[in-house]
């Protein structure tokens, strides 16, 4: 392990060991809930919800780009980039006066995907919120960790700045349309139970330009991004073992986004899909933002649920030489009467982050296909393959 990885895994276990100690430092009350829950019919406000929401357990920015080098060694060729920043609230109360109560942690992944090399470069960092190390502004997107930055400007551009020994990423991505909430008006279902939700917006389709730096060789980069920002208390069903989830840029200028909740006995506890029009809107025959409704369970009944025409099917696995994970990279997505063939960029894509976030997990560059056709790029993240998911 680098000296970078060395430095990311000791702070990464001490905020996580502080988490901890939270845990049984500050319990809630009976009855009340240490973390506000997600609940419909709240509308989504911007600019401030680009922006970090602290009283929620758990929140994300994620950006994605299938690119192509304009120069250097490799000119023309793709690179799959991913930048995702976390934030976690810990249950230490946030009234302590003290300044190393660690009540927010932050935490990041970076990746590229380069085929020439058939595997990821990739880094991580995690920081306690405060002392210069880390923050989230609460008004914009504007993130920082340890140097590493995610911002969104007045023009509705998205600079992401990552700095590493071993790679570097530049990265400008302009929007041309609103944010698209998902689900029902931004209110997310991820289970059988209400609460089992985030709050959940995309931003598909982003022009992005840049540069990347691979071991001093540097090469300047263009293409299509997608951002998702979310952020929820509670997630996941107690019976949940990960996800399958895909962003996808079309190449009409339409977008498609597409996610199930697999549960530990082989079910599905949840699944959606949505096609987003070149204008930002949800596309005719696209999943009803209130299709999720028809998944209904008893209290405490982990029974299939969401849209019944989304599925998932796998059509070749890939096994990881260093975790024995088997990922199922190349997935045929049933959308109804569409079928959409998702294939990657290469193989092996899988991210180790247990320095930070403590998961394994494949985020991967993939090519989307429908009757033989490549019809858009996007990316493919499939979760609890290494184990059962812990958020």
């Amino acid at each position: 392990m680098s000296p970078p990885g060395r430095r990311a895994r000791r702070e990464a276990l001490a905020v996580l060991a502080a988490a901890g100690c939270g845990l049984r430092a500050a319990p809630a009350l009976a009855g009340e809930s240490f973390y506000p829950p997600i609940v419909r019919g709240v509308p989504l406000a911007f600019a401030r919800d680009h922006g970090a929401h602290p009283a929620y357990r758990t929140e994300w920015w994620y950006l994605t780009g299938w690119l192509q080098r304009l120069d250097g060694a490799h000119r023309g060729q793709p690179v799959g980039v991913q930048v995702t920043f976390f934030r976690s609230r810990t249950r230490h109360d946030a009234a302590n006066p003290s300044r190393f109560a660690p009540t927010q942690l932050l935490l990041v992944h970076a990746a590229l995907a380069l085929p020439e090399r058939g595997e990821l470069v990739h880094s991580q960092r995690a920081a306690r919120a405060g002392f210069g190390l880390a923050s989230a502004s609460e008004q914009d997107t504007a993130l920082s960790i340890d140097g590493w930055t995610l911002e969104r400007d007045a023009a509705d551009r998205y600079h992401a700045r990552i700095e590493d020994r071993r790679f570097a990423l530049e990265l400008d991505a302009g929007a041309h349309a609103p944010p698209v909430p998902q689900g029902d008006a931004g209110f997310s279902r991820k289970g059988p139970l209400e609460r089992q939700a985030s709050r959940y917006y995309s931003r598909p389709q982003l022009r992005a330009r840049g540069a990347i730096r691979v071991e001093g060789a540097r090469a300047a980069v263009e293409g299509v991004a997608w951002l998702d920002h979310e952020w929820s208390s509670e997630i996941l069903d107690p019976t949940a073992e990960g996800w399958d989830w895909t962003g996808l840029n079309l190449d009409d200028g339409s977008a498609l986004v597409a996610f199930r909740i697999r549960r530990r006995d082989g079910g599905i506890a949840w699944s959606y899909a949505r096609r987003i029009g070149a204008a930002g809107a949800a596309s005719p025959g696209a999943a009803s933002p209130g299709a999720a409704s028809r998944g209904v369970a008893s209290p405490g009944v982990a029974a299939s649920g969401g849209d019944p025409a989304v599925r998932f099917v796998p059509v070749r696995r890939w096994t990881s030489p260093r975790t024995g994970a088997q990922y199922p990279v190349a997935m045929r997505v049933e959308l109804g009467a569409r079928t959409i063939t998702l294939e990657p960029l290469f193989d092996d894509q899988e991210l180790d982050a247990r320095a930070s976030t403590g998961t394994i997990y494949w985020e991967g560059a993939v090519r989307a296909f429908e009757a033989g056709r490549e019809i858009g790029r996007g990316y493919l993240e499939l979760t609890g393959y290494a184990g059962v998911l812990r958020l």
